[in-house]
């Protein structure tokens, strides 16, 4: 018997259930075993995944229930990542619109949904965590019709199947008064209401690529959807970019479909399919695969400008290659344009020196985890500040700058706080809605340079309580300077390792990032200043030895902690004239001119003296 085929998404905001959903979804399709052990949110493979909790990168998978080929795309559910949510709407038919029973739409559920009803899919929504104390269904459901109808969506789509479920206890049910006993309700709800996959199988095969990853047996392993036709394993192929343009010509070594956690070989895949294809060097992401005799490309979504830069740079400090193995110029160009292949948010310019390259992304979030990963790989690299990127009006060449939609749920007394902080940074409140339980909810519209290092220093005005989620709003005519960092920092004068005796008199001077016994270099900011100014000084500064004193009458020396130094903190603290190094062990801060007489001449150049 033919199985239904039936190809959707999952979309939601960060933390709202996605990946536990579909964890329910395999296990009650019998993908795993019932003593099978499977760790929590095991789509989340990729290691920094699991330790922010977030989904990073989209992923494919299937299932088979009753007469139904389910596959099931999992997306990012951050703001950073959209890139990875627009491309991945192509391969499906529908959507489950996946939605916090408390927290309501977040700016992330309405990036996504927006996109995906442009595209025409139809949405299924999913009122997920109802098992919350806080939960508040009725109203949740309201304000997802209300979000609808502000995205334009069409009387089809507004008439949308609705369910209630809690992912992590792995039921749904259609009205709150039903048993609770599985997720049959919502694979019922799929079957019905999301179509199959439209398309000739007949026409010539076409096939548009959406996923690119790498694998240490397979190589290039392009995962995307067939929109015509059928192939099979060793067939011609030919590869046309966006613009029709033919840049490769190959056979197709591998055909993959996705069932739970893996990929199975197939012989053929026809018009409807979502599957993965090995043998290609050179094709790419939104690059069309087709038949030898195909001419045109499949049209993909064009994607939303970057927003933030970063220069990353050689790490040329007297420390280099000590931990890192991958260190020149040319292995950190080629690990950026190979990202930049795979990911289309990112792009990447080589800068005229040849030593250091301009990355352009969506937001902080996503340029760090880059970093991160980059480091994790034995790289070593100087990282600038990030900074915002501006654009000019076509007809009044005034500046503009990206400005960013920011939502806010907060504990109440904390509100004069926050609308004070956000002030300071050109921030304008545009809504304010109690949300019961002692809990505001607060909307602003802010300039992306005022948020740029503010996460930190908002969870510590808020104590950890509140949750703060932004969206790119649009393009607004330059705000004017907004106030940085109000301190200086400490800069050793010198090479050597801290010794306790120099860093107990540094400490009334400021915090300091560093301990006893860390490697410390000419240039190297070890600590925040508690003035305006920076400050030169010497933390290997040993005790005189003299005859002064008797032996054992010393007071001990008793230090405070040193303050950690996390990279998304990192790069928003330092200011132009300063740079984060990054090694697979250590995240130092520097000045970008190690030089003392170097940093003055390039002061007095800045000056124009």
């Amino acid at each position: 018997m033919t199985k239904e085929l039936r190809n959707f998404a999952i979309i939601a905001h960060v933390d709202h259930g996605k990946t536990t959903l579909v964890d329910a979804l395999l296990r009650q399709g019998g993908i795993f075993r019932e003593n099978q052990a499977v760790s929590e949110r095991a789509l989340d493979s990729n290691d920094l995944e699991r330790e922010r909790g977030i989904t990073i990168l989209a992923k494919c998978t299937g299932l088979t229930w009753g007469n139904y080929q389910l596959n099931i795309v999992d997306t990012p559910g951050h703001a950073d990542f959209g890139a990875e949510v627009e491309r991945v709407l192509s391969m499906v038919d529908g959507v489950l619109v996946l939605v916090d029973a408390a927290e309501g739409p977040m700016p992330q559920t309405k990036f996504v949904t927006g996109k995906a009803l442009k595209l025409g899919l139809r949405p299924i929504v999913v009122v997920n965590k109802v098992d919350k104390a806080e939960a508040r269904p009725a109203a949740v459901l309201d304000e997802v019709f209300d979000l609808f109808v502000a995205l334009g969506a069409t009387e089809k789509q507004l008439d949308f199947p609705m369910l209630y479920a809690s992912g992590r206890q792995g039921w749904a049910v259609r009205s709150l008064e039903d048993p609770q006993e599985s997720l049959t309700p919502l694979f019922e709800t799929i079957g019905s209401h999301i179509p199959p996959p439209q398309g000739d199988p007949q026409a010539p095969f076409s096939f548009l690529v959406s996923i690119l990853e790498s694998d240490p047996f397979l190589g290039r392993v392009l995962t995307g959807r067939v929109y015509a036709g059928t192939v099979s394993v060793n067939s011609p192929v030919q590869v046309l970019d966006r613009q029709g343009k033919k840049i490769e010509e190959a056979r197709l070594t591998k055909l993959l479909s996705f069932q739970g956690l893996e990929r199975v070989p197939v012989p053929s895949a026809s018009c409807g399919d979502i599957v993965a294809i090995a043998g290609l060097k050179t094709a790419t992401v939104a690059d069309t695969i087709t038949d030898p005799q195909g001419t045109a490309p499949i049209p993909s979504l064009p994607i939303d400008p970057p927003t933030l830069a970063m220069t990353f740079s050689v790490n040329d400090s007297p420390l280099a290659g000590k931990e890192g193995k991958k260190v020149t110029s040319r292995a950190i160009g080629e690990r950026l344009f190979k990202e930049m292949e795979g990911n289309v948010a990112i792009t990447v310019k080589t800068l005229a020196n040849q030593e250091a390259f301009e990355v352009s992304g969506r937001g902080e979030l996503q340029l760090g985890v880059l970093i991160e990963t980059m480091r994790r790989e034995g790289f070593e690299m100087s990282i600038s500040r990030p900074r915002v990127l501006l654009q000019e009006d076509p007809s009044s060449k005034e500046r503009l700058e990206p400005v960013e939609e920011v939502l806010i749920d907060l504990d109440s007394p904390f509100v004069g706080t926050v609308v004070e902080k956000m002030a300071a940074r050109k921030g304008s409140l545009s809504d304010m809605i109690p949300m019961g339980v002692g809990r505001t909810r607060l909307t602003f519209l802010v300039p992306t340079r005022g948020l740029v290092g503010y996460h930190g220093e908002f969870l510590t005005d808020t104590r950890g309580t509140g949750v703060m989620s932004r969206l790119f709003n649009g393009y607004a005519p330059y705000f004017g300077p907004i106030e940085g960092r109000r301190t200086g920092v400490l800069i050793s004068t010198v090479a050597g390792e801290a010794v306790a005796y120099a860093l107990f008199f540094l400490e009334e001077r400021g915090a300091l990032f560093i301990a006893p016994g860390q490697p410390v270099y000419e240039g190297m900011i070890i600590g925040e200043h508690t003035r305006e100014n920076d400050l030169d000084v010497n933390p290997t500064k040993a005790k005189q030895l003299s005859n002064m004193r008797a032996a054992g009458k010393d007071e001990n020396i008793r230090l405070s902690p040193p303050r950690p130094i996390v990279l998304e903190e990192a790069l928003s603290y330092i200011t132009d004239d300063e740079l984060v190094e990054v090694t697979p062990q250590s995240i130092r801060l520097r000045k970008r001119y190690l030089d003392p007489n170097e940093r003055k001449k390039a002061k007095r150049a800045g000056e124009g003296l």
